[in-house]
């Protein structure tokens, strides 16, 4: 995690300047600039990434819900799954925003758990620095799968189209393009928005990947199917308070992750076909697009109740998004240094060198994980 910070916080940093400096979002983009097939393959492979990694998130919700409500977990995914499609369609954007906002709250959770926590902390220090590598098939995609769940798809996509957004409801901006001057005060706005939002993202996953590794793993919990299970396994280790914390982590987590795949999705299936799109338009001004943020989360509701396994599906879901990175983050790359984009703003050579050594860490990772699973 340590080591991905600076690829991380550069690839979103090139996300948001591609969403702040055009007005529009990768799709967008996208189809303004490159061939329709790329384009389509691109816009599919998140959808369906995206759906499976909304099911798990309202399964794990559901599970933890249910250890502490008593109430049955399919009644609560599809609660869950309501409430998160209904606000993020009728709710006001403004207060949308500050509603996810305030959400993030609950990620503070998993610090309180790790704090309860009788953890070896001179082990914690070494294995944080000094990381033990097996070039083993699980090693390699467990990697693929934690790079996943933090230089993915879904969050360039997010995050360039928030970008593009933040202008349409704000009638003082203009896209860099339009108003070249705001451009030095909002890439300072940029960075420094990212790289704090990335290190917070960071620190909560070592609190979660510190947090289980002292307690389950400890105690011989290696092989887990839901998330009732892990929340159940921790609560006779760390006592019923911590266990209620982790649990609210769990729910707040998917109410913030929920809304972020449904409209990241419906961003991109939106700019894909030059629809109204904005999560700042009314619903009567936005029909399609959102009818792909309740059709995304419908599936997620409905896969459900199939067989879905919720750890494997956010599991194989964060490989998919490690792997279908690697060429999204290449043409991100050749978006935000063409002048003909970006104009004045295409990248300089320091965030260019890094954005290409992360899109190098995915490829490589990609192959290593194919290569494990097809030779």
């Amino acid at each position: 995690m340590i080591f991905s910070y600076p690829l991380m916080s550069a690839v979103q940093e090139i996300s948001a300047l591609i969403g702040r400096t055009t007005g529009h979002g990768l799709a967008g983009n996208l189809c303004r600039h490159y061939p329709k097939w790329l384009l389509r393959g691109v816009v599919l492979i998140l959808f369906v990434a995206n759906t499976f990694n909304l099911a798990a998130d309202l399964a794990a919700m559901g599970n933890v819900a249910e250890t502490i409500t008593g109430v049955p977990h399919l009644l609560l995914v599809v609660l869950f799954g309501l409430l998160c499609i209904c606000t993020q369609i009728f709710m006001d954007y403004s207060r949308y925003v500050a509603v996810l906002k305030w959400t993030t709250l609950s990620l503070l959770t998993y610090f309180g758990t790790a704090m309860m926590v009788q953890l070896p902390w001179s082990d914690v220090l070494y294995g944080t620095l000094i990381p033990q590598v097996s070039w083993s098939g699980d090693f390699v995609t467990t990697l693929t799968a934690v790079l996943g769940t933090t230089i993915s798809p879904y969050l360039f996509f997010w995050q360039c189209s928030q970008e593009a957004e933040d202008e349409r409801v704000d009638l003082k901006k203009k896209p860099l393009l339009k108003n070249p001057t705001d451009g030095p005060e909002e890439i300072r706005r940029i960075r420094f928005d990212t790289y704090v939002g990335m290190a917070f993202a960071n620190l909560v996953a070592l609190a979660i990947i510190v947090t289980t590794a002292a307690t389950l793993n400890r105690q011989g919990v290696t092989n887990v199917e839901t998330a009732q299970q892990a929340a159940e396994a921790l609560k006779p280790i760390v006592g019923s308070f911590a266990f209620i914390i982790f649990s609210i982590g769990i729910i707040g987590t998917g109410m913030l992750a929920v809304p972020v795949l449904a409209g990241s999705s419906a961003y991109a299936v939106g700019e894909a076909f030059r629809w109204k799109v904005g999560l700042g338009r009314k619903p009567r001004e936005a029909r399609a697009f959102y009818g792909i943020v309740a059709l995304a989360g419908v599936i997620g509701i409905i896969l459900n109740f199939t067989s879905l396994n919720p750890i494997k599906a956010l599991y194989w879901s964060a490989v998919i998004n490690g792997i279908v990175s690697a060429p999204v983050m290449v043409v991100m790359m050749l978006m935000a240094k063409n002048p003909k984009i970006m104009g004045k703003f295409a990248i300089g050579p320091v965030l260019n060198g890094i954005g290409w050594l992360a899109t190098a860490v995915m490829a490589l990772a990609a192959v290593a994980v194919l290569a494990t699973m097809f030779l």
